[in-house]
């Protein structure tokens, strides 16, 4: 059964920017993420989630732990980043359209935290704001199902773009509420899982810590949702943050390339075009000037570019002799 959403104008847009920026990260042939560069997503994830929950750790204590160091914390804080490590490791290996494979993750992720860590809730639970029951989910009973269907839906629905399913899917799960406690983390766990199955680039764009730097607007939308009763103001939030994260992980690619990479790169991207620094700047964004003009600096005295004009008129082009160029 189809969860209760409408994809707006606004997401439309956001979407196909979002997979623009996913061609262009396929066109450009970047290499893989170095395991050191993952390691630091992976940390970042972590301990962005699980600070929206309160956990007091920083990234430099839950590094600690991932390398096996000790680390003065409070016990619970401290187990439940070492539950999350165990857990985020294990991702690759769960379905997102799997129950079996959801409550897996939970014992996981809440072990030693719930008595029933792994299992769908079995009482009713209200979300309290203050004084005030801000929502309060379906009953117990129904938990079972209204997972099954939903995550049936994820795994079926071939129609709806995987980012809005992931989006959907967050919202249900944290409507639904189906577990004791550790819905949130969850929630944007799985979020993150079908992300990552769409394209491996989001393993190095953590939707965790852009939730966490708008955290206020992340639980305003969900109850603007709840109020209207449909997850349409959700998967623009979402998508709103994915595009985000994906920029800020094209840029920390692109300055980490080598100047010979940028210019494979460039070449692709420029053609036969003539291009200026500037035009250099805006397709590697976050590069310095001086490393841009190094750049093209370089590449001229080995007559990869033909360079005419002089200083703010400086042209560029590739694989052309340009009448009166100069080196």
């Amino acid at each position: 059964m189809r969860p209760p959403f409408e994809v707006t104008p606004r997401s439309a847009r956001l979407l196909a920017e979002i997979e623009r920026l996913l061609g262009r990260h396929e066109g450009a042939q970047m290499a893989p993420a170095s395991p050191m560069l993952r390691r630091s997503m992976r940390v970042r994830t972590i301990q962005a989630s699980l600070q929206i929950e309160g956990n007091t750790l920083s990234e430099e204590q839950v590094t600690a732990l991932l390398e096996g160091r000790r680390v003065l914390a409070p016990a619970r804080d401290l187990l439940e980043v070492k539950n999350a490590i165990a857990c985020y490791e294990k991702l690759p290996k769960w379905r997102p359209g799997s129950a079996k494979h959801l409550l897996a993750a939970h014992k996981v992720m809440m072990a030693g935290l719930v008595p029933r860590a792994g299992a769908w809730r079995s009482k009713g639970v209200g979300i309290a704001k203050g004084n005030v029951i801000a929502h309060v989910a379906p009953p117990a009973a129904r938990v079972p199902g209204l997972m099954q269907d939903l995550l049936d839906w994820v795994d079926a629905d071939d129609e709806t773009p995987a980012l809005i399913r992931a989006a959907v899917c967050h919202y249900e799960m944290e409507f639904i509420h189906p577990f004791e406690d550790g819905n949130g983390r969850m929630g944007r766990l799985w979020h993150s899982l079908i992300l990552q199955q769409h394209h491996p680039l989001f393993a190095q764009a953590p939707v965790e810590s852009a939730i966490r730097d708008r955290q206020a607007d992340y639980y305003a939308v969900l109850d603007r949702c709840d109020k209207a009763g449909k997850s349409t103001a959700f998967i623009e939030f979402a998508l709103e943050l994915t595009l985000h994260v994906l920029q800020q992980a094209g840029t920390s690619q692109r300055t980490r390339m080598s100047s010979e990479e940028r210019m494979t790169e460039a070449r692709r991207h420029f053609g036969k075009r003539i291009f200026s620094r500037k035009d250099y700047l805006q397709h590697f964004t976050g590069l310095s000037s001086a490393s841009a003009s190094r750049d093209l600096r370089e590449a001229a005295s080995k007559d990869v570019l033909t360079r005419t004009g002089d200083k703010a008129l400086t042209r560029y082009r590739f694989g052309l002799t340009i009448a009166g160029a100069s080196k």
